[in-house]
């Protein structure tokens, strides 16, 4: 009968390292679950965006002058 090859979770590396790579997943994955479950949407996000990149377009420029 032919030799049958070692099975590898009989090497203790890598039984080691598997054991701390579902570890790791398994804290990664609570940590998405308690912290990242639900996105965070500012109120009135949009106007907020384009008034920061585009400038404050709800105010005239005469406004801007009496402002200073």
């Amino acid at each position: 009968m032919p030799a049958q090859a070692p099975s590898p979770w009989k090497i203790p590396l890598i039984r080691e390292l598997a054991i701390i790579l579902l570890i790791k997943l398994s804290l990664l994955l609570a940590i998405k679950a308690i912290w990242f479950d639900q996105p965070t949407v500012p109120e009135d996000g949009s106007s907020i965006t384009s008034r920061h990149l585009l400038g404050d377009s709800q105010t005239s420029p005469a406004d801007k002058e009496s402002a200073r």
